[in-house]
């Protein structure tokens, strides 16, 4: 077996082997498919069943942090003897990161901080079900009075044909689109939340009831799963 010694030689050997992995780089990689099909409706019923919706704001400066091609919808449900609903879906743009905040930095900036976290499974009425994760969020802002003392809080993202109930997973999940698939999603970040005036276990079950009964009634009607593209 012939031994290679000339250091030049050996520099040159490897600078070949680095360019044909690189040329060879260009067979695997998947042909750009652009943006996949978004898997959700971006329109929220007027009814969910008992509740009624009205729709609920954007404020401008939400909409400049958020930049160019998010889109929203956004409702906030009451019943006819009282309690209430809020529901928000964010679809993003181009650029996932800067639509979608995680919610442990845009929930701070709102004036909440969270107490608990958790990941739960939600039955639907369609016989399926989804991974969430609840939050129990207490108001900070002492000067407010827009808000009750405690709010239960359920998140989610929903991509082409995906549901999954964390920011990393939505990003594991991007990464591998972008690099074996050769596309992208525009995620939907989807939150239902309840104000609630204490944090007692009776009142967290009662909010909790009202939100996972309203989310089994209203996902299924607004998901729209789609075969990814390429």
């Amino acid at each position: 077996m012939t031994t290679i010694t000339n250091p030049i030689t050996k520099r040159l050997l490897i600078l070949w082997v680095v360019l044909l992995a690189g040329l060879g780089s260009f067979m695997v990689i998947p042909r750009r498919h652009g943006s996949q099909p978004v898997g959700i409706a971006l329109s929220l019923p007027e009814d969910v069943g008992s509740w009624h919706g009205r729709d609920a704001p954007v404020s401008d400066k939400e909409k400049a942090v958020l930049g160019i091609g998010t889109e929203f919808a956004r409702k906030y449900y009451t019943l006819p003897n009282g309690g209430g609903i809020f529901v928000s879906i964010v679809l993003s743009g181009h650029d996932v990161e800067t639509s979608l905040h995680r919610p442990d930095r845009c929930l701070p900036a709102q004036g909440w901080a969270i107490m608990e976290q958790k990941r739960e499974t939600l039955p639907l009425n369609n016989n399926t079900s989804i991974p969430v994760t609840r939050l129990l969020n207490q108001c900070t802002n002492e000067a407010s009075s827009q808000h009750t003392p405690y709010s239960v809080y359920y998140y989610w993202f929903v991509g082409c044909n995906d549901v999954v109930a964390s920011p990393f997973q939505r990003s594991m999940i991007d990464w591998r689109d972008r690099l074996f698939k050769g596309y992208d999603q525009r995620w939907a970040y989807i939150t239902v939340a309840a104000d609630v005036r204490d944090n007692s276990e009776q009142t967290q079950a009662a909010a909790d009831a009202a939100i996972q009964s309203f989310v089994a009634d209203l996902f299924p009607k607004i998901w729209k799963p789609a075969d990814p593209k390429g």
